[in-house]
């Protein structure tokens, strides 16, 4: 700690490397994988030398956890899952490095706590068992990992510990460390199983499906695809449903832009009879934003619609909204409105477009706007 700050920056990298380093020599092995000095190293040299290590190298790293400098614990936070890599294979060294990797995740800057937290999911991964962490009996629910449910001494994945933290980080009061924490949070869900994730990480994820900043709210719903492999999302959609309307509406018309950009996706994943019901009259809702762009990606979001869904969907969910769209004042609707017919047009049947759209285009061919006319 006496170094100047820009010495101490570089502590993180250069253990990554010794980690690096130890580990293909512990394998036999380099860095591209070819053999090195006739193999695999005998048992005792592995285990003094990745001892030596351990004893030696790792208090550096976690030393940086506690440096002075913001700035030395950003860059340790930001490259922690590097490190877990690195020194993964190496006996004991991930009942130091996760504790450190916790207290990263409660530093007392916001940069931190976020570089920490786009991490989550990279460092969830190591495939090590730890301990997990001292508890205090009776403040834990029955479905959390506890001394009432679990041994102290019991080994489990770095992932089974590291879940407990995410509620913890829906309620930090960065909104960078809860956006942060939407991209990645779902990612833990392949690595948990199914049981782990609907008892241990579905409720904070439905927690930011509630959070106040839309860019949260937005990063969850767009990360999604993760949890829905594993458990679906049917224990999800009364709480998406919410979220994505109050995400249509936001004032920032890029929030509007980016939930349009996902709606196809989500559609697959909560299915026909729920979005038809619920969520397809917004869908042409949008069609009628303020912003031009919003209004393009609304018609492009028909016509994925009618391909996800089928020509059925769109004739008794889509065009009659789009239908009452030909007689609006505003000209820029109604030729909005033509631009979608025109798009569903090429995902539906030849015969079913000539019969169900054809007539409707035909008829605002005759609009008294030009620019409608010359449209389809």
């Amino acid at each position: 700690n006496d170094q100047p700050d820009s010495v101490r920056l570089q502590t993180t990298e250069n253990c990554i490397a010794f980690g690096k380093a130890m580990t293909s020599l512990a394998k036999g092995t380099d860095e591209d994988g070819n053999e090195i000095m006739g193999g695999t190293l005998d048992d005792d040299f592995i285990r003094e030398g990745s001892g030596i290590l351990v004893k030696r190298i790792l208090p550096l790293i976690v030393s940086t956890i506690d440096d002075r400098s913001w700035r030395v614990r950003w860059t340790a936070a930001s490259k922690f899952a590097e490190v877990v890599k690195s020194f993964a294979d190496l006996p004991d060294a991930m009942d130091s490095l996760v504790p450190a990797y916790e207290k990263l995740l409660q530093d007392p800057e916001a940069e931190v706590r976020t570089a920490a937290t786009f991490n989550l999911a990279d460092v969830a991964k190591c495939k090590a068992k730890v301990h997990l962490p001292p508890r205090v009996r009776g403040l834990d629910g029955p479905d959390t990992f506890s001394p009432q449910t679990t041994d102290d001494n019991e080994l489990v994945s770095v992932a089974e510990r590291l879940v407990q933290r995410v509620t913890n980080l829906t309620e930090d009061d960065s909104e960078n460390v809860r956006a942060a924490l939407a991209m990645v949070a779902t990612e833990l869900a392949p690595i948990l199983g199914k049981d782990a994730t609907i008892h241990h990480l579905v409720p904070p994820v439905l927690l930011l499906l509630r959070d106040a900043t839309s860019e949260v709210r937005l990063n969850i719903i767009s990360s999604l695809s993760a949890l829905n492999e594993v458990i679906g999302v049917d224990l999800l959609s009364q709480s998406l449903l919410p979220a994505i309307i109050d995400l249509a509406q936001d004032g920032k018309w890029r929030i509007r832009l980016a939930i349009i950009q996902h709606i196809p996706l989500l559609a697959k994943q909560l299915g026909k009879d729920f979005f038809s019901e619920k969520l397809s009259s917004l869908c042409v809702t949008w069609l009628g934003d303020d912003i031009s762009s919003i209004r393009q990606a609304a018609a492009t979001n028909l016509k994925e619609l009618t391909a996800v869904f089928g020509s059925e969907f769109a004739i008794n969910f889509l065009l009659p909204s789009i239908a009452d769209i030909r007689q609006h004042n505003s000209y820029l609707r109604r030729l909005t409105a033509v631009r979608a017919c025109a798009l569903m047009a090429t995902e539906m049947e030849p015969q079913t477009a000539r019969t169900e759209l054809l007539p409707m285009v035909l008829e605002m061919a005759n609009d008294a706007v030009s620019n409608k006319t010359h449209c389809y």
